[in-house]
């Protein structure tokens, strides 16, 4: 693992760091902002999930994270959203291909190589923030941003007891129905739609819900509104009864002006979560 940057923040550290990785077979870039407290001794692990075409520096420089984590005593992880680099398959339509990983393990040519996100965060990335960095990986939360909203409730969902806390801001909600998902979901995983499932969270809150809270955030202006989805996971979180909070925010559209405004409530609903 190499260290690309290291600066002060709140008190804090935010990284950069660049490590080989196997499930990707590509080199991956990560960020991972460090609390004050970090200094004495293990802290609790907040992962942000971003979007479609975004990298980890999106978020680490947009989502106005950093201060309130700081101010809960949490470390937050900024992981990219794709593998990249020199023969790694790409596309020329921005929600396919590097950037828009979707966070599964691709089983069709010519993704299938690299585009194994699903396995980088669920099973590689931890391993190797649990062995270099003073991170208590027995408390952990998950969050995201649309593309990485639906990969935070997706994994949150299909890995039992991992996260104590799912929240997300207006998530890819029902990708099996939608032209953000159906696309993607047959060029990775192939027309089997069985496949399909367990990266669908409507499906998934049908099917199991989530052992613990949920928080979502959906901006009512948001002009995506459309490939989103978010009635038919609302839907389904009614219908299951399952313990949270679906919030339909009346102005706010698709930006990270909508997600830094509700930073801080997501902080905090996964501060109570983790630190319980």
């Amino acid at each position: 693992m190499q260290t690309k940057s290291e600066n002060r923040c709140f008190g804090g550290v935010q990284g950069v760091y660049t490590h080989a990785s196997n499930a990707c077979s590509c080199d991956m870039t990560f960020g991972l902002f460090l609390p004050p407290e970090a200094d004495t001794g293990p802290v609790p692990l907040l992962w942000y999930l971003s979007g479609l075409t975004c990298t980890h520096e999106n978020a680490m420089t947009k989502a106005a994270a950093q201060g309130w984590a700081a101010e809960a005593g949490i470390a937050l992880v900024f992981p990219d959203t794709s593998p990249r680099g020199e023969g790694v398959a790409n596309d020329e339509a921005y929600d396919l291909g590097q950037g828009a990983g979707f966070y599964v393990d691709a089983t069709q040519s010519p993704w299938a190589p690299h585009f194994r996100m699903y396995d980088y965060i669920a099973n590689e990335l931890p391993v190797l923030l649990g062995a270099h960095f003073p991170l208590d990986m027995d408390r952990q939360a998950i969050t995201g941003h649309s593309m990485g909203g639906h990969g935070a409730l997706t994994l949150a969902m299909t890995l039992p007891g991992r996260f104590r806390s799912v929240s997300a801001f207006a998530p890819i909600a029902h990708p099996t129905e939608s032209d953000w998902g159906r696309k993607q979901l047959d060029a990775y995983l192939g027309s089997d739609h069985d496949a399909w499932t367990r990266h669908d969270s409507t499906l998934l809150m049908h099917e199991h819900g989530f052992d613990g809270p949920i928080l979502i955030d959906q901006g009512a202006s948001d002009q995506f509104l459309h490939l989103l989805k978010p009635e038919a996971l609302a839907q389904a979180m009614a219908e299951r009864r399952q313990d949270g909070a679906f919030r339909m925010q009346k102005g706010y559209d698709h930006s990270y002006f909508f997600v830094s405004t509700f930073m801080e409530d997501h902080v905090a609903f996964h501060a109570e979560a983790l630190f319980a």
